[in-house]
């Protein structure tokens, strides 16, 4: 692994935030002065542990409140300064976020497992205030959990258990796939490590066995897009350890996970990528029943890109995923590609494309305001996540991701239709429907009200109003 000094976190900077760069060494020398002389279980000085936090966060493209924020991120716990001091010395925001990643107080607690559990809520319910907080708390456990070898078994099975259960859903939730491998991968090591070293060992072999294929495809691709004057960069993957894990546990055979082996095509427009799938189909014949269009259909958090599963050289089942550059950042970044993609108006674009659409953080925004207790907030939060999802399109045609067992009545919630007050009617594939009709993935769904118009509504005229759900 690459050593993290303040010189490799300045040069990250300047690929996409140079006007931070000061800034961030202010945070780097306030947080090294304060952490003098405290050591990790590693032997090293603690101050490499936020410069790898926020190292991580420079390779997500978060902005520059968010990189001092990991800088600063054990500053309120493990020195004395205060929140006070932060926004006196940075700014109000950086003190937030640095607030919002802080352990509670031990001794408000009678047990290290009640501070654990309140810690735990309060680091999901951050989602609610300011996403940022999340993805520091991410950055933070991923690089405990690359130095998890000097904890003791216990402990690391422990964090393991609690990564995949709490950390690698808010990964997923936020769309940061790379953090999201990473951590399956690493908890799965620590947690099944016979397991973990054979699927390893046969990940290696089908990396060697497969390498030439994939690269002639890359080749071949690549010349085939600029023969129609269409510019890309084409990677290719083999599957985390810990997705041939899930798969392997449900049954399959190695060579029928239809996704084992991966070609990434990015290119710069939306149509392009269309263009690309119909020249890769020409060469590639694809299996008919292994194509998602997630531009069209955006997954919950945002992920976009075309996946069609094709026959390879030798028969080799190959999934080619093809989308734009912007798409890309996004889909390995997460919500945090936001501020390098969107700019100013970042945040905004955060609560449109994702927050507030998102059935999970309606969820936990709903949990967050509970006053259950601690264990039983964790323990719905697990529950939420395991759920199964279906997929809807409403009106727009834009596709909704719901929980499994989700109704009319919950559509119409979802949009903020307040349905104690309101008659309605669902409309499922041009028929009118209970309001306790249970939805199924591909519905076409729209709401009619009938003695209320809400800020939705298409038509203002009396009578009934078809809600146009955004």
């Amino acid at each position: 692994m690459n050593v993290v000094t303040l010189d490799t976190l300045i040069k990250k900077l300047e690929s996409y935030n140079p006007e931070e760069i000061e800034k961030v060494k202010k945070a780097y020398y306030y947080a090294e002065t304060l952490h003098a002389g405290q050591m990790r279980a590693s032997g090293e000085p603690y101050i490499i542990h936020p410069l790898n936090v926020a190292s991580i966060l420079a390779d997500m493209h978060a902005d520059g409140n968010t990189v001092c924020a990991g800088l600063l991120h054990d500053t309120l716990e493990d020195t004395k300064v205060t929140k006070e001091d932060l926004e006196r010395d940075f700014n109000p925001v950086i003190a937030s976020l640095v607030s919002g990643v802080t352990k509670m107080e031990k001794e408000k607690f009678p047990s290290k497992e009640a501070q654990n559990l309140a810690n735990t809520r309060k680091i999901i319910s951050g989602i609610t205030d300011d996403v940022r907080i999340i993805i520091i708390k991410l950055a933070d456990r991923l690089h405990n959990m690359r130095t998890l070898e000097f904890k003791s078994e216990q402990k690391q099975k422990e964090n393991a258990r609690e990564t995949l259960e709490i950390f690698v859903p808010l990964a997923y939730y936020i769309g940061a796939y790379n953090i999201k491998n990473e951590l399956e991968d690493l908890s799965l090591r620590y947690i099944e490590p016979d397991e973990y070293k054979r699927i390893e060992e046969k990940r290696n072999e089908l990396e060697k066995e497969n390498d030439s294929i994939l690269e002639y495809m890359c080749d071949d691709i690549i010349k085939q897009l600029q023969t129609y004057g269409i510019p890309s960069e084409i990677n290719y993957r083999i599957k985390n350890i810990y997705g041939m894990y899930k798969k392997m546990k449900k049954g399959l055979k190695v060579e029928d996970i239809h996704d084992l082996l991966a070609l990434k095509v990015i290119v710069k427009e939306s149509i392009e990528c269309y263009a690309a799938l119909g020249l890769i189909h020409v060469k590639y014949h694809p299996m008919n029943n292994r194509f998602k269009d997630y531009i069209c259909n955006p997954k919950a958090n945002n992920y976009r890109s075309l996946h069609s599963t094709v026959f390879g050289p030798e028969g080799k089942l190959v999934q080619t995923q093809i989308r734009t550059f912007e798409m890309d950042k996004t889909n390995t970044y997460g919500l945090t590609a936001y501020w390098d993609t969107q700019k100013g108006n970042a945040m905004n674009a955060m609560k449109e494309d994702l927050i507030e659409n998102s059935t999970f953080y309606k969820s936990l925004k709903e949990l967050a305001m509970s006053s259950v207790s601690d264990k039983e907030f964790i323990y719905r939060v697990k529950k939420e996540k395991k759920k199964k999802k279906v997929y809807v399109y409403i009106s727009s045609g834009r596709t909704i991701e719901l929980p499994k067992g989700s109704t009319t009545t919950d559509l119409a919630r979802l949009f903020g239709i307040n349905t104690d007050n309101t008659i309605f009617k669902g409309i499922v594939n041009n028929k009118v429907v209970p309001n306790n009709y249970e939805l199924k993935t591909n519905d076409c769904v729209s709401i009619i009200i009938v003695n209320e118009l809400s800020e939705y509504s298409e038509n203002k005229s009396e009578g009934s109003a078809l809600v146009k759900i955004m």
